[in-house]
């Protein structure tokens, strides 16, 4: 399978070289079996829809409603990858857009920052969810401020949390499945970005807090081998 991972940001520049990109970090989560081929979407680099079978959206620090030229260019392609019935992976950002492109909604979380590893309760359960059970509980790292507030119709709850209401959709008129949070983000990379960026109107404490979370299990693992199942079904 010929996958496009479509870049929507860049981590903090001096975190580069010891962690790595958000495509090195992709491509680590979907490991062997896949043509990984990378495209920097905020730099105007987008796949055509005969270059790939399937497309995975990364984070960003941007947001869905920044209205940057580029932003508009992937949802076109979005779009035309659905109608071509290309599977479609979204992570964070590519989540969120994902929704919005699709007749969803995606607003500033009221809370404020969701940062750190945020626990999820499993509602529903795909095919390719193995290990999977509604009600069981999976934690993962969490890292934004926008989030989806109502999904597209069409789309279906896989999972939530009382912060995330919407953290992970499955979408019934096209292969297509997304997370709000990163199981692409290894905890040293997200105790590191934790302390390396700003978090406007997120307290010291709060960051402490977040940093330390990362020292308990995740179940990163487990969510990547549903997004390798997902893509490889």
């Amino acid at each position: 399978m010929r996958v496009a991972i479509v870049e929507a940001g860049e981590p903090p520049a001096g975190l580069v070289p010891e962690h790595g990109s958000y495509c090195a970090m992709i491509r680590a989560l979907l490991g062997p079996g896949f043509d990984v081929v990378t495209f920097r979407a905020f730099a105007g680099e987008l796949p055509g829809i005969g270059d790939c079978d399937a497309l995975v959206v990364s984070g960003s620090a941007c947001g869905v409603h920044d209205g940057l030229p580029w932003i508009a260019e992937l949802v076109t392609l979005l779009h035309r990858a659905a109608e071509a019935r290309r599977k479609l992976v979204g992570i964070c950002f590519g989540h969120q857009l994902m929704a919005q492109a699709f007749g969803g909604a995606v607003a500033r979380a009221p809370q404020g920052w969701g940062v750190g590893l945020h626990a999820y309760e499993v509602v529903a359960t795909e095919p390719w969810m193995a290990g999977a059970r509604a009600g069981d509980t999976i934690a993962v790292t969490a890292s934004h401020q926008d989030q989806v507030v109502a999904p597209p119709p069409r789309a279906r709850l896989l999972a939530r949390s009382a912060f995330a209401p919407h953290a992970m959709l499955g979408y019934a008129d096209h292969p297509a499945m997304s997370v709000q949070f990163h199981p692409e983000f290894e905890p040293a990379f997200s105790q590191a970005l934790l302390a390396a960026r700003p978090w406007p109107g997120l307290s010291d404490e709060d960051r402490a807090a977040a940093i330390a979370s990362h020292e308990r299990a995740s179940d990163r693992g487990l969510v990547a081998g549903w997004i390798r199942a997902f893509l490889a079904g």
